[in-house]
């Protein structure tokens, strides 16, 4: 069975967390680390990541914190794995040199074929798929208690 590392999956949380709780103002990363348990140290490393690649924006300041950097229909899981699995310092399995036959010429390239496959499938998923999925399994949301009506 394919695995998800814990860093991914604190990944895919926190970008969830930032879409589906963003009123007006960014989120800060306590508010993340609060609402979904994600340790602090895995959380900043992930999400400056993800600001350099342009997944996320980050906003200095007292008020400061993090906002997507596009629409929420517009970043896939995929691309989010993709940032992730930069990361990582893991080899993959399917790239090194030893091994056997059996090995390089059968398991590797299906595995392979699986991957890719399966990032195929990362790449249709859309922030705005997993917010509706969070939606539909009654999450509630902070949004409402954010949204600022002063005039």
């Amino acid at each position: 069975m394919l695995r998800i590392s814990k860093k991914l999956m604190f990944a895919i949380e926190a970008v969830l967390d930032i879409a589906y709780n963003a009123g007006t103002e960014p989120v800060q990363s306590g508010e993340i680390t609060r609402r979904q348990g994600i340790p602090k140290r895995y959380l900043e490393q992930v999400l400056q990541q993800l600001v350099r690649e342009g997944v996320l924006a980050g906003v200095r300041g007292p008020r400061g914190g993090y906002r997507l950097a596009r629409e929420r229909r517009r970043i896939t899981l995929g691309e989010i794995v993709r940032v992730v699995r930069a990361m990582e310092t893991a080899t993959d399995p399917i790239e090194e040199p030893a091994g056997s036959i059996l090995g390089h010429q059968v398991v590797r390239p299906l595995w392979g074929e699986l991957q890719e496959e399966c990032m195929a499938k990362l790449d249709t998923i859309t922030v705005e798929d997993l917010c509706m999925r969070a939606r539909r399994a009654g999450v509630e949301s902070e949004t409402e208690d954010r949204i600022d009506f002063t005039i």
